[in-house]
Order: structure tokens, then C-alpha cells, then sequence
């Protein structure tokens, strides 16, 4: 039997991987502002080895233009990937956070809890978002690095969030909660039923003063903490609503990837 027409056996692409935003966004940077450049250097490295070549055997060699085309495309690329280094290391840094933070949701799953990662916003991604008996929570992570002296504390006071004593230019309180009420309008607008949000802030590897990890109705959390605190928390979502949750989720990041 001949099949002249094929299609792919999977109807629905994967949910998305912890990081996966930033991986784009690091796969973009290099594609679009490194690799071109690094292809054309390496082009005229390789013409000019020819006419080197040329001349350690005699032949009639013209290396200096070429020579000082490679020269100039290698002084470039070499200032873009300089450039770029900063963002690129954040990048990476993020990735092995989020990485490290969807590793310890593996254990409320044990607990019944539905784990998505890295769904995308109109704008924006919401990092992690678990469904579960005890609600629903996204999940903010913010693998920042540490100072290497003096204070590496997450703490708090009337104000909001202050980071090794400094407050962040961006306010993490408005981000989470924003985060939080988009989920909650999504599930609500799926499955005509409304589900309270809870939004999480975690740093890993960060030391979270008391005063933080209850703060203004959210928690700030060090992931290890995470499991724990959602262990304590009452159950109020029966069974059968969190799968209902859950799958209009699922269908919903489906529906954006397809997009």
C-alpha cells in the first residue's frame, strides 16, 4: 500500500519546557545578531588562507584586501558576541533557574498538582503555573546574582521588595500579581468558573527573610520552600475542578502555540 500523503500522528503540540522563552530568546540573539557575522568572517579567513597559501608557493598572490576584510569581519563579530555577553550570561543564568525551579515542582505533582511551564502571555511568559487541590499559583522566577560580600537577602518593608538592600527598578509585586490575574481571567473565560490565583516569587539560591515570604497576600519563596508551603496550605479545589482547570489550560498554552 502506497501513502502518497502523510501528516504528522501528533494532533497537539507539547506543553512548553521550564526556560523555554529564554532559550528562544538566546537561540534569537545568536542566529540573528552573532551567527551571520561569525559565517562571514570565517568566509574570508578561509579566502585569505588561500592566498597566503598562494604565496608560500610562489604563486602570483594578492592576500592584503582579503586579509584585511577577515581582519575587519573578525573585529566585528568578536564586538557583537562582546556586546551581547551580558545578556547572553543572564540568559543562561535564567535558563538553569527555571530549569532548577520546574525540578521541584516535580513533587507536587505527587500531591495531584497539574504543572505547566513557561505560558505565554500577549507580552509577556508566565514561568510556572501549577493546578492543584490547595488552588492555583504562578510562579515567577528570579535567578538574580548574588553579591559576592555584605548582604544577599531578599527582605521587605512597607514599601514592597528589597533585594541585598536594594530595591529592584522593576516593581515584582505589580508583575506577579499581573501574572496571576491574566491566568485567573483565562481559566475564567475557558471554563466559566472562577479559580483565586495566588502569584509566587522565587529566588534560588537567595536567603528569604520572614518578612518577605508572606508579603502583601503573595509569597517570596526560595524554591526548596515551595513544596512545603503548598503542602500546608487547606485544600479547596475538589478533584474534578482542578482537572477541569487544568485541561482549559492546557488547551489554552495548546491553542498559543499553534498560533
Amino acid at each position: 500500500m502506497s501513502i502518497t500523503q502523510t501528516r504528522s500522528p501528533i494532533k497537539d503540540r507539547p506543553l512548553r519546557l521550564p526556560g523555554q522563552s529564554l532559550e528562544e530568546e538566546r537561540n534569537a540573539i545568536w542566529e540573528d545578531k552573532i551567527e551571520p557575522y561569525a559565517l562571514i568572517a570565517l568566509f574570508f579567513v578561509a579566502f585569505a588562507a588561500i592566498e597566503w597559501w598562494r604565496l608560500w608557493t610562489s604563486l602570483p598572490p594578492v592576500p592584503w584586501p582579503l586579509t584585511g576584510c577577515a581582519l575587519l569581519m573578525v573585529l566585528l563579530t568578536a564586538w557583537r558576541v562582546w556586546r551581547r555577553r551580558p545578556r547572553m550570561r543572564a540568559i543562561r543564568q535564567g535558563i538553569d533557574g527555571e530549569k532548577a525551579v520546574g525540578q521541584f515542582l516535580e513533587r507536587p505533582r505527587e500531591a495531584g498538582y497539574h504543572v505547566f511551564h513557561d505560558v505565554l502571555g500577549p507580552t509577556f511568559n508566565v514561568d510556572h503555573v501549577l493546578v492543584g487541590p490547595a488552588g492555583v499559583f504562578t510562579i515567577e522566577t528570579k535567578t538574580w546574582s548574588k553579591p559576592s560580600k555584605g548582604d544577599s537577602r531578599v527582605t521587605a518593608d512597607d514599601r514592597g521588595l528589597l533585594v541585598a538592600g536594594h530595591r529592584p527598578e522593576r516593581d515584582l509585586l505589580v508583575q506577579a500579581r499581573s501574572q496571576a490575574s491574566w491566568i485567573h481571567h483565562q481559566i475564567k473565560e475557558s471554563t466559566g468558573r472562577s479559580f483565586t490565583v495566588k502569584p509566587v516569587i522565587v529566588f534560588p539560591g537567595w536567603f528569604i527573610d520572614p518578612s518577605a515570604q508572606r508579603f502583601s497576600n503573595l509569597w517570596v519563596l526560595e524554591p526548596k520552600a515551595l513544596p512545603g508551603f503548598l503542602e500546608k496550605e487547606p485544600l479547596c479545589i475538589e478533584p474534578s475542578d482542578v482537572k477541569l482547570a487544568a485541561f482549559h489550560l492546557s488547551r489554552m498554552i495548546r491553542s498559543g502555540e499553534r498560533e
